[in-house]
């Protein structure tokens, strides 16, 4: 089996606050992408990470998630106008989504997402985008459009095999 070659395709580190951030005219020559988000919300809040692709707004996201501290869990999931695929606070948090088969135009894209919140626990999700179309951009938001902080750094990687 070949070794996944992982290329940085886009790196952003927020000189200020922001809403959210897009990544776009997203190249079409790997197999999967990975999305890498570390930081912080401005608020004192933990909040889902959310994505929606190509800017499509309708309800053509499903999702499933477990959370979990240590000493409680929980799940659940939904269809929505987005899909969550990790988690932010206000301690320094990480989440990491794969983009699987973002270039297919055969199948629905299936996005693997984990995060971590230090003193508030992990979040695991599976997320599909109801949509066959390749994915050229994504906007990276959380679930209450709480602000990401200065210092939050948001990668992207195109992954070949």
């Amino acid at each position: 089996m070949p070794t996944p070659t992982y290329t940085p395709l886009a790196n952003l580190t927020l000189t200020g606050s922001a809403a959210s951030v897009t990544f776009s005219s997203i190249g079409q020559g790997f197999r999967d992408l990975r999305l890498i988000v570390s930081g912080t919300t401005t608020t004192s809040t933990v909040d889902a990470l959310s994505v929606r692709l190509n800017a499509d707004t309708g309800s053509n996201y499903s999702f499933v998630y477990a959370t979990g501290d240590g000493s409680t869990a929980s799940s659940g999931g939904t269809t929505t106008t987005s899909a969550s695929v990790g988690l932010i606070g206000t301690s320094q948090s990480v989440s990491t989504v794969d983009f699987l088969d973002y270039s297919a135009t055969d199948k629905h894209k299936t996005m693997l997402g984990r995060g971590n919140t230090p003193g508030w626990g992990t979040r695991m999700n599976a997320a599909r985008w109801a949509n066959t179309s390749a994915v050229t951009s994504i906007l990276v938001f959380t679930e209450a459009n709480l602000n990401f902080a200065a210092g939050s750094t948001f990668a992207l990687y195109g992954i070949a095999s």
